[in-house]
């Protein structure tokens, strides 16, 4: 199937879309079989953490999930995540995204404003759906502080500021959480949702339990940013794998079977289609 664009996906989704975070080709395949098995259109994130994994080199990642969402029963888009770097930005349209994460929550309010607004200009230039953060979502150093939370007012100014197409805001989820513990503030997703004209992204979203994904669906937002979740699976297969041969292929079976397992969960839980988890041949 040709490469789905991200606003695309987002735009036609009844209910809520999930985009998940990858790291490795096995990463990408996992989420792929899961999307065809619950017959949903899915994102593929590559985060800028990815890219310094792979060398710093953006291309060989890109190049193997626009392969593997090509090849893909059901509508699949690359989106670039958590974008801080000029440069990484400037690389996505010709490596295949159709979509960008740009970050400046770090900076100083004004200073988010214009760096966003020139981001967005330049992506949308370039024909790219453009996502940016304001409220600093929690579980990463500096500035990123668990229980800030996004103003719906300070929200709509932003939008109006920088002509983003989506944001994403903080509502009590955290990143890296290895529990699903978090509760949200439903209220104030509501509160965002009607003081904004464009998508809500979650992210953190593996620290959410199901029942608080669906009320924050439910509630206005749009696109769940899921990744720890897959690396809790891929971790969890390789360490509890029996076999002990230096032949790497059956533990990476084992770890894209249990990620696809997840992965389809969510994406059942998040889009509300009826899904039984089974496990790959």
């Amino acid at each position: 199937m040709p490469l789905a664009t991200t606003a695309s996906i987002v735009a036609a989704a009844p209910a809520g879309v999930c985009a998940f975070n990858i790291i490795t080709l096995e990463h990408a395949e996992a989420v792929a079989l899961a999307a065809e098995r619950t017959g949903t259109p899915v994102i593929l994130q590559v985060s800028e953490n990815a890219v310094r994994f792979h060398l710093g080199r953006l291309r060989p990642i890109a190049d193997a999930a626009r392969a593997v969402a090509a090849a893909a029963s059901v509508p699949v888009a690359l989106h670039l995540d958590h974008v801080t770097d000029d440069g990484l930005l400037h690389e996505a349209a010709d490596a295949g995204f159709s979509s960008v994460m740009y970050d400046a929550s770090r900076e100083p309010y004004e200073m988010n404003v214009a760096r966003t607004r020139a981001a967005a200009d330049w992506a949308h230039g370039c024909g790219l759906w453009l996502e940016a953060e304001l409220g600093e979502v929690g579980g990463k150093d500096g500035a990123h502080a668990p229980g800030v939370r996004t103003d719906p007012g300070e929200a709509a100014a932003f939008v109006a500021a920088t002509g983003v197409d989506a944001l994403a805001v903080a509502v009590g989820s955290s990143h890296a959480m290895t529990t699903r513990e978090a509760r949200l503030d439903h209220d104030l997703i509501a509160a965002l949702r009607e003081a904004l004209a464009v998508p809500l992204v979650l992210h953190g979203s593996s620290g959410v339990p199901d029942d608080e994904l669906r009320r924050a669906v439910a509630a206005g937002m749009k696109k769940i940013n899921i990744g720890t979740a897959l690396n809790i699976a891929f971790t969890a297969a390789i360490e509890g794998s029996a076999y002990r041969g230096a032949d790497p292929r059956p533990r990476l079976t084992a770890a894209r079977d249990r990620m696809a397992e997840a992965a389809a969960h969510l994406l059942a839980t998040v889009s509300g289609v009826a899904h039984e988890c089974r496990t790959a041949s």
